[in-house]
This record gives C-alpha cells, structure tokens and sequence, in this order.
C-alpha cells in the first residue's frame, strides 16, 4: 500500500493565516489526479509545530475524508510527548487514517531505551500501523539500525522515512529489519539513489509543487527503469536544492503559489522567501518545465 511518490502534504492558509480547507480539498484531488501514491498531512511541511491540536486533527479528518480511499493517508502523529503522540494516532485510526508516520522525539533527546519505550507505546495504544520518521538534523536524535530492527519486530510498526542522507542506511537496515521493512525516503534529492539502494518510496516536498514528474520518478525505479528516472531527477534537481534553500515548507509553498495552487502563507516563526530564493524557485520551476 505505502510506495511510490506520497507528497508531505502542506497545510494551506488563507490570508489571514487560518486553515484554508477548499484549497486543502482541491490538493488531495490533483494529487489524485497527478498519479501520487498517498498522502502525509501534518507532518513538519504541514506545518504540525505551529498547528494547535483542534487544527491538526481537523486537517487530518479532512484529508481523509476528501481521499475517500482513493489513496491511502499516512497521519502525522509525532510528539516529543508519548501520551500526545498516542491520543494523536487514536484520532488518527478513529478517523479512518491508513498508517502514523511517528517522528523520533524532538528536544528532549531519549536513549536508545527510550526510543524503544516511546514506540512500543504508541505502537499498543491502537492498531494502526506505524511508520517511524527519523530525521536527526531536526530531532537531535537519531535512531540506531540495530534500535530499528527491535521495533521492527513488533507488527504494526512497518516500515521508516528515513531522512538521514546516509544511503548506506538502507543496506544497513535491510539487515537489520528485514527485507520486507518498508524504507520510504525522507530527502528528495537522494530519493532516486534511495530506492536503487532497496527503498520503495518517498514522502516527498517537492511532490507538493511538482507531483507528476516526482510520480514518474518513483514508477520508473519500481519498474527498475533508472536511466528514465535519472533523467526525472535532472528536470527536478535545481528545484530541490531551490526548495530546501529556505526551510522547505516555505519553498514549496512559493513554488504552488507560483503554479496557482495555494496562497504562499506560512506561520510564524517561519516567514516567506527572500526575494534571491524567490528567483532560484522560480528559475528551478522553469528547469523542470512547470513555468514558462
């Protein structure tokens, strides 16, 4: 169920910095239409640490609703609180999401212990599956292979974005979790070495501005077709690097304005894009031919 391009969805807002559910709608619909193969609301491009919890649990309904099974929906539901990260995956399951991508505990840094600790709770709070994120860079913790393949024992914890940048990762954790683990990549611009490496997937920014192209991308390496997604990747390549030049949830957001999908509002503390980035956005829109 969960391979292939699955946009880290982003949360739209009006003006006035509200969620904007219409233009939310009409996202989970072009995705369908555009070939993506899930869906990840509130994760961090969904803006989750500036979203109050009535907010992201209605942007979860919501999404879920609009999808109406047409793809499945993997609900963000980290916290650096177990018992938050639990309530958020209850309302998650109870709403009809299909999987939790759980991030590793930001700012207070468990163990390894405590990651196993902080997982197996979340992991018996309900029945649905659980993808764990790990991104060190921003979670100041990073989850061993060797602490991967505990909890990849347990059956509902399936599979892992992993966001390191360390392609080796994915050999390792083939070892260590198995073959059948499900390695998604959490970083666009290795994603097509990723899955030549055993990945079958990635949760993607840049899907958000340019999901066709990151589709094809991904069809191609499930079909073993490397020399066509090599050649996807280098129409997508100045876009990435252009994306993630400012926090990329502020990159892609400019990027769909520019493409009229949805205002480029982001919420406080982050801001929208100086007008340099602007310009790398806008010429990399152009590279991948999704800008005249």
């Amino acid at each position: 169920m969960f391979k292939g391009s699955m946009p880290a969805l982003v949360t739209p807002f009006a003006k006035d910095g509200t969620v904007d559910f219409d233009t939310l709608k009409k996202l989970v619909d072009w995705h369908v239409d555009q070939g993506s193969r899930g869906l990840v609301p509130v994760g961090t491009t969904g803006e989750s640490p500036t979203l109050s919890h009535r907010e992201h649990e209605a942007v979860v309904e919501a999404v879920v609703t609009a999808a109406a099974g047409r793809l499945p929906i993997i609900a963000g539901a980290g916290s650096n609180n177990t018992v938050e990260t639990m309530r958020l995956m209850q309302h998650a399951h109870k709403v009809g999401a299909d999987a939790a991508l759980v991030v590793t505990p930001y700012y207070n840094r468990p163990t390894q212990a405590g990651l196993i600790a902080h997982f197996t709770m979340a992991h018996d709070c309900c029945d649905l599956p659980i993808i764990i994120y790990n991104i060190p860079g921003r979670s100041a913790v990073d989850m061993t292979p060797a602490t991967m393949g505990e909890l990849a024992k347990l059956p509902r914890i399936i599979g892992v974005k992993d966001a390191t940048g360390d392609l080796a990762r994915v050999c390792i954790q083939r070892i260590t979790c198995g073959p059948d683990f499900l390695q998604i990549s959490g970083e666009d611009a290795t994603a097509h070495g990723f899955n030549a490496q055993g990945g079958i997937g990635c949760i993607s920014v840049t899907a958000n501005a340019a999901p066709k192209l990151c589709s094809d991308l991904q069809e191609a390496t499930l079909r073993g077709d490397y020399a066509t997604a090599l050649t996807i990747q280098d129409r997508l390549m100045p876009l990435h690097h252009a994306i993630f030049a400012e926090p990329g949830l502020c990159g892609v957001k400019y990027a769909m304005s520019r493409l009229g999908l949805c205002a480029e509002t982001v919420r406080p503390p982050l801001v929208t894009l100086t007008d340099a980035t602007k310009a790398k956005v806008d010429s990399g829109l152009r590279h991948a031919g999704l800008l005249n």
